[in-house]
């Protein structure tokens, strides 16, 4: 039998992180099945999903407290049974704009008030070309809930564009 994890792991960053993470992986018999890992303002942080004999998940965790002492912060939960894909549709959402407080935060609100879920969210501030003034980027997946009003969300969401000067793509993927 076998048991999923996801585990995040954050510290300073250094060379040889994510070898070591995935040497103890191996060592125990599992499976690295995917993951996010950045570093961000020198710190490294990652979320990875792994597949373990279950016999040998005691023995894993026990190595990763180790990984503890050499300053890394890490947690793990077992996967849910609730995790398999969700329902309703896929949809991807862009935003570029001068860089300001408060933009994932308005944007946030309005797909949490449509109970669209945010599967993944990235984002950065870049240097504009030609201006050299700060650009705010953001790139999300969304699970849009099956019983969402598309119309009512993408016009909240353009207001929202409007008010903040940004430029707002919003598109369903399937």
């Amino acid at each position: 039998m076998h048991t999923l994890i996801v585990m995040t792991v954050l510290g300073a960053d250094r060379p040889g992180l994510v070898e070591s993470i995935s040497e103890l992986v191996e060592a125990h018999e599992g499976n690295w099945l995917e993951s996010r890992l950045v570093r961000l303002g020198g710190q490294f942080a990652g979320v990875v999903r792994a597949q373990l004999p279950q016999a040998r998940l005691g023995g894993f965790k026990a190595a990763l407290a180790l990984l503890e002492k050499q300053g890394l912060s890490i947690v793990t939960h077992a996967e849910a049974d609730a995790a398999l894909p969700g329902a309703g549709e896929l949809a991807r959402l862009e935003i570029v704009g001068h860089d300001r407080p408060g933009i994932v935060r308005q944007i946030a609100h309005v797909l949490a008030a449509h109970q669209v879920n945010v599967e993944e969210l990235q984002s950065e501030c870049v240097s504009a070309p030609m201006t050299g003034e700060v650009l705010f980027k953001a790139a999300a997946r969304l699970r849009l809930p099956a019983q969402c009003d598309l119309a009512r969300l993408r016009g909240e969401l353009e207001r929202i564009a409007a008010d903040l000067l940004v430029d707002l793509t919003f598109e369903r993927l399937n």
